[in-house]
């Protein structure tokens, strides 16, 4: 799974799962750029974690919905690196857990911007500088709640499809390029968003309290996510695009 040579970009990349693909892309070779939207000590972590391997890593802030940020962050990262050989789209936000008839408009527009949009402006931003490369790898983060879209979970579901489509229209756009594009779309994960997603669907306060019900005695892990994702962007994924991965244990009732 070597990557020595390439450049990534992780957004959302300061906690959670991005931070663990950032870890596992900096174990695996690659320097990288690590977003994050405000919490700059954690994003500091992981570029020191990254730095650890001996890989060169910056921290870039911006707020992916943000068409100015984006730009700013990707000339930033170009200015730091050169290139980009790979995009993971991982920033997101989690929806409040109401039916569609008692959403806010205004939390449908930020969850879509933050999960689809954002991904949109960023991938938009990355191709010409990818173009050039030798290889060039996207991976979206999804999410298997796509696979039920369960009720309370409207612009959640509706930010993750809308993610996924684009994923899949530029896996067919860039093939020719020489761009894999993929997604990986976890279930419920041990992580800060996931404790607060629990809480607000079932009232869970304590996430690992659902490990002997999970598959396998536990909930996913940040890491299990990571380690699809540098198959993907590895040699062993040379071959692989326009697909998606669950991340699920092979359960599929969420609900």
């Amino acid at each position: 799974m070597k990557l020595d040579g390439r450049v990534a970009l992780v957004t959302g990349g300061g906690r959670g799962i991005g931070r663990a693909i950032a870890v596992a892309l900096g174990e695996d070779g690659a320097d990288v750029a690590v977003n994050y939207r405000s919490d700059a000590e954690a994003a500091a972590e992981t570029v020191s974690a990254i730095e650890k391997f001996g890989r060169r890593a910056v921290a870039v802030r911006a707020s992916v919905d943000s068409v100015e940020d984006d730009e700013r962050m990707v000339a930033e990262v170009l200015d730091a690196f050169g290139h980009i050989d790979i995009l993971v789209n991982n920033a997101g936000i989690a929806s409040r857990g109401r039916f569609v008839a008692d959403t806010d408009p205004a939390e449908v527009q930020r969850v879509v911007a933050t999960h689809a949009l954002g991904a949109h402006h960023v991938s938009r931003l990355v191709l010409p500088s990818m173009r050039t490369r030798p290889r060039g790898d996207i991976v979206m983060i999804s999410s298997a709640a796509t696979l039920d879209h369960g009720a309370g979970g409207a612009p959640y579901n509706m930010a993750k499809a809308a993610l996924e489509a684009l994923a899949f229209t530029l896996a067919n756009e860039e093939r020719g390029n020489g761009i894999r594009v993929n997604v990986v779309a976890p279930g419920l994960v041990d992580t800060e968003m996931g404790q607060r997603l629990v809480k607000a669907v079932a009232g869970v306060t304590d996430i690992r309290s659902l490990d002997e019900g999970s598959p396998f005695g536990r909930v996913c892990r940040p890491e299990d996510v990571a380690n699809v994702v540098r198959f993907l962007v590895s040699g062993g994924g040379e071959y692989v695009s326009g697909q998606k991965i669950n991340v699920h244990g092979g359960r599929t009732d969420f609900r």
